[in-house]
């Protein structure tokens, strides 16, 4: 169990290069229990927040959504990235970034939509 949502924790959105930056957007939260309860599976982060110099280090672009602590690249327990990412393409068509890569499923909470495959 979590302790900011039912499913999820504070230092799983944490910069993973321990510089402490950790910021979690309420939406991009309930986008993530949305995808936690319509899969029924967990849902691992593998990156959330990156501060400026982990996402420079990590071949991230500037403006980043990672940087501005609203997005979160993820993993479904038993699902593949791609019906992750439709998912997420079908249930928000006029909003947020969603990215498709090989081993895991990018989503942000920007305003308008962005689609992608990495």
């Amino acid at each position: 169990m979590g302790d900011i949502s039912p499913h999820f924790s504070r230092k799983e959105f944490a910069c993973h290069c321990g510089c402490g930056f950790t910021a979690v957007d309420i939406e991009l939260l309930g986008v993530l229990e949305d995808v936690r309860g319509h899969f029924n599976a967990p849902v691992t982060l593998d990156c959330a927040c990156r501060c400026p110099t982990h996402n420079k280090a990590v071949g991230g672009v500037t403006n980043s959504q990672h940087v501005q602590g609203i997005a979160a690249d993820i993993k479904v327990s038993g699902y593949a990235p791609d019906t992750v990412a439709g998912y997420l393409e079908n249930k928000y068509p006029h909003s947020y970034g969603v990215g498709r890569y090989d081993t895991f499923t990018h989503i942000d909470v920007r305003p308008d939509p962005a689609r992608w495959n990495g």
